[in-house]
Protein backbone atom coordinates (compact mmCIF):
# COMPACT_ATOMS: atom_id res chain seq x y z
CA UNK A 1 0.00 0.00 0.00
CA UNK A 2 1.20 3.37 -1.33
CA UNK A 3 -0.10 6.26 1.30
CA UNK A 4 0.64 10.26 0.17
CA UNK A 5 -1.04 13.21 -0.15
CA UNK A 6 -1.71 14.40 -3.47
CA UNK A 7 -2.64 12.94 -7.00
CA UNK A 8 1.09 11.95 -8.41
CA UNK A 9 3.37 12.08 -5.36
CA UNK A 10 3.07 8.48 -5.63
CA UNK A 11 4.09 9.06 -9.42
CA UNK A 12 6.98 11.25 -8.73
CA UNK A 13 8.76 9.25 -5.45
CA UNK A 14 8.06 5.58 -6.08
CA UNK A 15 6.13 4.34 -9.12
CA UNK A 16 9.31 2.41 -10.83
CA UNK A 17 9.06 0.30 -7.57
CA UNK A 18 5.13 0.23 -7.89
CA UNK A 19 5.41 -0.90 -11.97
CA UNK A 20 8.01 -3.41 -11.28
CA UNK A 21 6.60 -4.33 -7.95
CA UNK A 22 3.03 -4.88 -10.09
CA UNK A 23 4.90 -6.45 -13.00
CA UNK A 24 6.16 -9.28 -10.87
CA UNK A 25 2.19 -9.87 -9.68
CA UNK A 26 2.27 -8.01 -6.37
CA UNK A 27 -1.40 -6.36 -5.42
CA UNK A 28 -0.71 -2.71 -5.34
CA UNK A 29 -3.19 -0.31 -3.39
CA UNK A 30 -3.24 3.72 -3.40
CA UNK A 31 -4.42 5.19 -0.31
CA UNK A 32 -4.72 9.34 -1.88
CA UNK A 33 -5.27 11.00 1.73
CA UNK A 34 -6.11 14.76 -0.41
CA UNK A 35 -8.18 15.56 -3.22
CA UNK A 36 -5.44 17.34 -4.89
CA UNK A 37 -8.28 20.77 -5.08
CA UNK A 38 -4.88 23.39 -4.68
CA UNK A 39 -2.77 22.37 -7.12
CA UNK A 40 -3.19 25.23 -9.75
CA UNK A 41 -2.47 28.53 -10.35
CA UNK A 42 -5.06 29.15 -13.12
CA UNK A 43 -7.26 32.26 -12.15
CA UNK A 44 -10.36 30.24 -13.86
CA UNK A 45 -9.57 26.95 -12.54
CA UNK A 46 -12.32 25.95 -9.54
CA UNK A 47 -11.60 23.31 -6.89
CA UNK A 48 -13.91 21.09 -8.12
CA UNK A 49 -13.24 21.00 -11.48
CA UNK A 50 -9.47 20.75 -10.37
CA UNK A 51 -10.40 17.50 -7.85
CA UNK A 52 -12.46 15.86 -10.32
CA UNK A 53 -9.08 16.92 -13.07
CA UNK A 54 -7.08 15.25 -10.82
CA UNK A 55 -9.09 12.27 -9.36
CA UNK A 56 -9.17 11.20 -13.25
CA UNK A 57 -5.28 11.76 -13.81
CA UNK A 58 -4.52 9.47 -10.70
CA UNK A 59 -6.88 6.77 -11.88
CA UNK A 60 -5.32 6.60 -15.52
CA UNK A 61 -1.55 6.82 -14.13
CA UNK A 62 -2.64 3.95 -11.64
CA UNK A 63 -3.84 1.89 -14.57
CA UNK A 64 -0.62 2.78 -16.71
CA UNK A 65 1.48 1.55 -13.23
CA UNK A 66 -0.57 -1.66 -12.98
CA UNK A 67 -1.55 -0.56 -9.57
CA UNK A 68 -5.07 -2.72 -8.73
CA UNK A 69 -6.99 -0.01 -6.59
CA UNK A 70 -7.21 3.51 -5.94
CA UNK A 71 -8.50 4.96 -2.62
CA UNK A 72 -9.39 8.52 -2.51
CA UNK A 73 -10.08 9.89 1.40
CA UNK A 74 -10.93 12.86 0.09
CA UNK A 75 -9.58 15.99 2.61
CA UNK A 76 -8.75 19.30 1.00
CA UNK A 77 -5.63 19.57 -0.34
CA UNK A 78 -3.22 21.98 1.62
CA UNK A 79 -5.18 22.07 4.90
CA UNK A 80 -3.99 18.29 5.78
CA UNK A 81 -3.30 18.20 9.82
CA UNK A 82 -2.23 14.51 11.58
CA UNK A 83 -5.76 14.91 13.49
CA UNK A 84 -7.45 12.09 14.94
CA UNK A 85 -10.32 11.75 11.90
CA UNK A 86 -6.79 11.80 9.32
CA UNK A 87 -5.82 8.81 11.49
CA UNK A 88 -8.69 6.76 11.93
CA UNK A 89 -9.43 7.38 7.87
CA UNK A 90 -5.85 5.83 7.00
CA UNK A 91 -6.01 3.26 9.96
CA UNK A 92 -8.99 1.95 8.42
CA UNK A 93 -7.87 1.73 5.16
CA UNK A 94 -4.59 -0.46 6.26
CA UNK A 95 -7.37 -2.79 8.23
CA UNK A 96 -9.35 -2.95 5.13
CA UNK A 97 -6.52 -4.18 3.26
CA UNK A 98 -2.93 -5.17 5.16
CA UNK A 99 -0.43 -4.65 3.65
CA UNK A 100 2.96 -6.35 4.38
CA UNK A 101 4.77 -3.26 3.01
CA UNK A 102 3.56 0.58 3.32
CA UNK A 103 5.18 2.95 1.26
CA UNK A 104 4.95 6.61 2.73
CA UNK A 105 6.35 9.93 2.63
CA UNK A 106 9.40 10.73 5.37
CA UNK A 107 7.50 12.85 7.96
CA UNK A 108 10.94 14.04 9.18
CA UNK A 109 12.12 15.31 5.54
CA UNK A 110 11.88 19.43 5.90
CA UNK A 111 13.41 20.76 3.32
CA UNK A 112 15.88 19.27 0.45
CA UNK A 113 19.05 20.58 0.02
CA UNK A 114 19.08 24.39 -0.55
CA UNK A 115 16.17 24.32 -3.23
CA UNK A 116 12.97 22.85 -1.45
CA UNK A 117 10.65 23.36 1.17
CA UNK A 118 8.76 19.99 1.79
CA UNK A 119 4.78 20.54 1.40
CA UNK A 120 3.26 20.05 5.23
CA UNK A 121 0.81 17.96 3.88
CA UNK A 122 3.59 15.69 2.80
CA UNK A 123 4.82 15.95 6.58
CA UNK A 124 1.59 14.76 7.80
CA UNK A 125 0.86 12.19 5.71
CA UNK A 126 4.05 10.37 7.32
CA UNK A 127 3.05 11.07 10.56
CA UNK A 128 -0.17 10.17 10.48
CA UNK A 129 1.47 6.51 8.90
CA UNK A 130 3.59 5.89 11.58
CA UNK A 131 0.95 6.99 14.17
CA UNK A 132 -1.19 4.08 11.88
CA UNK A 133 1.93 1.86 12.47
CA UNK A 134 2.05 2.27 16.32
CA UNK A 135 -0.56 2.64 17.60
CA UNK A 136 -3.76 3.38 15.73
CA UNK A 137 -3.87 0.85 12.97
CA UNK A 138 -2.19 -2.37 14.81
CA UNK A 139 -3.91 -1.65 18.49
CA UNK A 140 -7.28 -3.22 19.53
CA UNK A 141 -8.18 -0.87 21.51
CA UNK A 142 -7.42 2.18 19.84
CA UNK A 143 -10.52 3.33 17.58
CA UNK A 144 -11.86 0.45 19.09
CA UNK A 145 -15.13 1.48 16.95
CA UNK A 146 -13.04 -0.29 13.69
CA UNK A 147 -13.18 -4.05 15.39
CA UNK A 148 -16.12 -3.41 16.90
CA UNK A 149 -18.99 -2.01 14.62
CA UNK A 150 -16.84 -2.45 11.48
CA UNK A 151 -15.13 -5.89 11.87
CA UNK A 152 -11.58 -4.48 10.98
CA UNK A 153 -9.01 -6.55 13.13
CA UNK A 154 -5.81 -4.91 13.88
CA UNK A 155 -3.01 -5.05 11.53
CA UNK A 156 0.76 -3.81 11.63
CA UNK A 157 2.98 -4.51 8.12
CA UNK A 158 6.31 -6.22 7.92
CA UNK A 159 7.81 -2.97 7.18
CA UNK A 160 7.39 0.92 6.45
CA UNK A 161 9.06 2.25 3.50
CA UNK A 162 9.78 5.74 3.33
CA UNK A 163 11.01 7.94 0.03
CA UNK A 164 14.00 8.63 0.14
CA UNK A 165 14.24 11.69 -2.58
CA UNK A 166 18.21 10.56 -2.14
CA UNK A 167 18.54 10.27 1.34
CA UNK A 168 17.69 6.81 1.15
CA UNK A 169 20.15 3.77 1.69
CA UNK A 170 18.06 1.01 -0.01
CA UNK A 171 17.51 0.97 -3.60
CA UNK A 172 15.38 -0.30 -6.53
CA UNK A 173 16.50 -0.47 -9.53
CA UNK A 174 14.04 0.90 -12.26
CA UNK A 175 15.82 0.68 -15.26
CA UNK A 176 13.57 -2.01 -16.44
CA UNK A 177 10.45 0.54 -15.81
CA UNK A 178 11.61 4.06 -16.22
CA UNK A 179 9.58 4.72 -19.68
CA UNK A 180 6.72 3.42 -17.68
CA UNK A 181 7.65 5.55 -14.34
CA UNK A 182 7.71 8.39 -17.14
CA UNK A 183 4.22 7.46 -19.02
CA UNK A 184 2.39 7.27 -15.45
CA UNK A 185 3.95 11.05 -14.98
CA UNK A 186 2.52 12.02 -18.31
CA UNK A 187 -1.09 11.07 -17.06
CA UNK A 188 -0.98 13.89 -14.43
CA UNK A 189 -1.23 16.71 -17.61
CA UNK A 190 -2.17 19.24 -15.08
CA UNK A 191 0.61 19.00 -13.33
CA UNK A 192 3.50 17.65 -15.65
CA UNK A 193 5.83 19.19 -18.45
CA UNK A 194 8.87 18.75 -20.34
CA UNK A 195 10.64 21.19 -17.33
CA UNK A 196 9.48 18.14 -14.74
CA UNK A 197 10.22 15.24 -16.82
CA UNK A 198 14.24 16.19 -17.15
CA UNK A 199 14.42 17.14 -13.92
CA UNK A 200 13.23 13.55 -12.64
CA UNK A 201 14.93 11.70 -15.45
CA UNK A 202 18.31 13.46 -14.04
CA UNK A 203 16.86 13.07 -10.27
CA UNK A 204 16.51 9.16 -10.90
CA UNK A 205 19.68 8.69 -12.74
CA UNK A 206 21.29 10.21 -9.96
CA UNK A 207 19.69 7.77 -7.56
CA UNK A 208 21.05 5.03 -10.05
CA UNK A 209 24.51 6.40 -9.46
CA UNK A 210 24.41 5.97 -5.45
CA UNK A 211 23.42 2.15 -6.57
CA UNK A 212 25.93 1.40 -9.90
CA UNK A 213 22.77 1.06 -12.05
CA UNK A 214 20.93 3.41 -14.50
CA UNK A 215 17.87 4.49 -12.77
CA UNK A 216 17.13 3.91 -9.59
CA UNK A 217 14.94 4.95 -6.39
CA UNK A 218 16.30 5.25 -2.48
CA UNK A 219 14.11 4.63 0.61
CA UNK A 220 14.86 4.29 4.09
CA UNK A 221 13.29 1.36 5.44
CA UNK A 222 11.81 0.47 8.93
CA UNK A 223 11.48 -3.18 9.15
CA UNK A 224 8.65 -4.54 11.40
CA UNK A 225 8.06 -8.23 12.30
CA UNK A 226 12.04 -8.51 13.76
Amino acid sequence: MVVYAHPDDAEFGVSGTVATWAHAGVDVTYCMVTNGASGSQDEMMTRQRLRDIRRAEQEAAARILGVRRVVGLEFEDGYLEPTLEVRKAVARQVRIHRPDVIITMDPTMRFGGDRYVNHPDHIAVGEVVARSINPDASTRQMFPELWQEERLEPHKPKALFLMGFGSGDRFVDIGAVIEVKLAALRAHASQFGADEEGFITAFMAEEGKRLGVGYAESFRIIYLDR
